[in-house]
């Protein structure tokens, strides 16, 4: 039941009003969600939620103990979020795993979901009487704030994160509409791979839904390996992101597909599968852990065994 409301929800963050779901089916949405509690992750740091007083519009996810880090250091991934909303908690199960495997991940906007939410709900954007929605209440702008306070951080003399961050293992990733905002800074020459969750760009001439407003020609800006990872035909963003793959050229690029549609495994356990194969991807093309290239590559690559899982990789040597 709750892998359906969450599905439903996220296809209704994702698309018009029209298409939308009523009021008392998102306010069941947003109480199933919201009883979920925060977890640390299952990798070797566990992974702790705060708002960080120098960067108040945005929610972090770190390692709880940061005096383990030591050599090692701190990979950074900065997530966009769903439907570009004003909620850095709304992916918080999938995003305190990646955390938990040693990154700095930092989401805009307030914390707004769960038991220990700060902030209540944003009120739902409504469309002006000629149709028209307001802004997306985030933007790729915000993605790059919090990738430049990262990495400043890690220069800042006796600050927590002072000589922990590593600058050469920097990821972009997002969903939906925060997908589209990763791909938005794709050019960023600071970014060592990009994470698409659900998503793609629009059709050009397609109709622009607020925060998506990249043209396909977008995609000639990426110059690092990039995965996507998608929910099967039954994803709405599916032909989107599967055009995205087909175009994308002079890059290695995965495609995964879990059958899971729009809503993916957010708020399955721990981030649910997609959680490890974007773990598994990082540690591969940021750290080079050879392990974790195994899921991707190789005669006993972990997803081509999977039968719930179809993977499709380009211009890798």
């Amino acid at each position: 039941m709750a892998s359906k409301i969450f599905a439903a929800m996220f296809a209704m963050l994702a698309v018009s009003a029209a298409q939308a779901q009523d009021a008392t089916d998102m306010a069941e949405v947003f109480a199933a969600q919201n009883r979920i509690p925060d977890t640390p992750g299952s990798g070797p740091y566990p992974a702790v939620m705060e708002i960080d007083p120098a960067l108040p519009d945005h929610v972090v996810y770190r390692p709880a103990d940061l005096s383990r880090i030591g050599a090692h250091q701190l990979g950074v991934f900065v997530w966009g979020n769903g439907a570009c909303a004003d909620d850095g908690a709304s992916a918080r199960l999938h995003l305190s795993q990646i955390a938990s495997h040693g990154y700095l991940v930092i989401a805009p906007g307030k914390w707004r979901n769960g038991p220990n939410a700060k902030e209540p709900p944003a009120p739902p954007r409504e469309p002006s009487a000629d149709g028209v929605f307001p802004p997306a209440p985030t933007s790729a702008a915000d993605l790059s704030e919090a990738l430049d306070w990262a990495l400043a951080e890690d220069k800042r003399p006796g600050g927590p994160y002072a000589g922990l961050v590593d600058p050469e293992a920097v990821a972009i990733g997002g969903f939906s509409c925060g997908g589209v905002q990763a791909l938005e800074l794709a050019g960023d020459p600071r970014i060592g791979t990009l994470v698409v969750q659900n998503s793609g760009i629009l059709p050009d001439g397609a109709p622009r839904i607020g925060g998506m407003m990249l043209a396909k020609s977008a995609l000639g800006a990426i110059h690092t390996p990039v995965i996507y990872v998608q929910g099967g035909p039954t994803d709405i963003a599916y032909e989107n992101g599967m055009d995205d793959f087909r175009r994308i050229e002079g890059v290695p690029a995965a495609m995964v597909n879990l059958p899971v549609g729009h809503g993916g495994t957010y708020f399955e356990p721990n981030g649910g599968k997609a959680a490890q194969i974007v773990v598994d991807w990082l540690e591969w093309q940021l750290r080079g852990d050879a392990d974790a290239e195994a899921a991707f590559r190789g005669p006993d690559c972990r997803l081509c065994s999977d039968p719930e899982v179809t993977l499709e990789l380009k211009n890798f040597d």
